[in-house]
């Protein structure tokens, strides 16, 4: 199955990503709360709260889950790299299932990295609301809820260093080097806010940092723990970066025109917030009227009605159409990547399908 073939096969695909995600959340989540449970009683409190599994005061709850991407990206690796004929570790019976089954302890990891980007990203973009309630800086207070992300970095690191399996050293240092490599995509994130101009090169190095990063460790931790060479490793990594710009471009667009009811967040959220992001970028540097009606607008403070005509500018500048067709191309080159660690697509079905939904989706 050829890239182009791979992509033009997306019917029924969404189906098959959300049963993945369903999985995925089901083999994950009880790691996880197990992982949590480990934690001082405070920042057990912080963390639980933030997955939404308690309420503030300790009470049970039952809120709207993440999507779980991340982690279904590990194990739909390593199921793939398993598919090819990778050896998996110990325990693993040689089968895709104990492919995935041995990646579990990665896909943990990697959830609770995602997390503690998510607890310092609500503090940093003074977010009060994710996944439809109170962020968790608003409940405990700024310094729990960074302290609590870091406690929870740690736990992801801790978790790969005491795992038996033997590719654990090398996805410990995968995913330190990755969360680094997105630390310092979230630092020139936020000193775009900064400045008034901003290229959209220097915005696309930002994004593939801040997002591709994560997703790209993802799936390389994936492929390791199925036993793949370094180039299969690296070709994994090369596929979840540029699927990973294609998400951070569906990303900001739905940052401007998603339905609240969907998002948990205010209409144009970014651009009351005045973010530099993909779409904005590719409208300010458009040079077009309406790019220069944006730019004034990001001159000042922005009002509920300046944010519609934001948006409206956005799209008038071509903003909008290029994100959406640059989204599809990096998905192209992204199974392009895919076929060097997996010559044979038809085993990397999860993986297409994942695909397929983060570049589709609405919310």
């Amino acid at each position: 199955m050829g890239a182009t073939e791979a992509i033009a096969t997306g019917e029924g695909q969404e189906a098959e990503a959300a049963a993945l995600l369903e999985r995925t959340r089901g083999t994950v989540d009880p790691e996880l709360r197990r992982a949590l449970a480990g934690l001082p009683g405070g920042m057990r409190r912080v963390a639980m709260y933030h997955f939404g599994w308690e309420h503030a005061d300790g009470t049970p709850a039952a809120a709207p889950a993440g999507k779980a991407i991340r982690p279904a990206l590990v194990l739909a690796a390593a199921q793939a790299v398993q598919g090819q004929g990778g050896t998996a570790g110990a325990g693993a019976a040689g089968t895709a299932d104990g492919a995935s089954a041995a990646a579990v302890v990665a896909a943990v990891a990697v959830e609770l990295a995602h997390n503690f980007t998510l607890l310092h990203d609500d503090v940093i973009d003074k977010d009060v609301t994710r996944r439809g309630r109170a962020t968790a800086w608003t409940v405990f207070g700024i310094p729990d809820a960074v302290i609590t992300g870091d406690a929870v970095m740690a736990l992801a690191l801790k978790l790969l260093a005491e795992d038996p399996h033997p590719a654990s050293a090398a996805a410990s240092a995968r995913l330190a080097a990755c969360m680094v490599e997105l630390c310092a995509g979230q630092q020139a994130d936020c000193a775009f806010e900064q400045r008034r101009h901003v290229s959209l090169d220097e915005c696309l190095v930002m994004a593939t940092a801040k997002t591709g990063a994560l997703l790209g460790c993802a799936c390389a931790l994936g492929a390791l723990y199925a036993g793949a060479g370094p180039e299969e490793v690296d070709a994994m990594d090369a596929f979840g970066r540029e699927a990973g710009l294609a998400f951070q471009l569906i990303d900001d667009l739905i940052g401007i025109w998603g339905d609240p009811g969907h998002t948990g967040k205010p209409a144009g959220a970014d651009l009351l917030a005045r973010k530099k992001s993909l779409p904005v970028v590719a409208a300010l540097t458009s040079g077009t009227a309406a790019g220069e009606e944006l730019a004034a607008l990001y001159a000042g403070p922005m009002t509920g009605r300046d944010v519609h005509r934001a948006a409206d500018a956005v799209e008038r500048a071509g903003g909008r159409d290029w994100a959406q067709a640059h989204a599809a191309d990096r998905m192209g080159r992204a199974v392009q990547q895919l076929s060097r660690a997996v010559p044979d697509l038809g085993a990397a079905g999860g993986l297409l399908a994942l695909a397929e939904f983060v570049t589709r989706r609405t919310r």
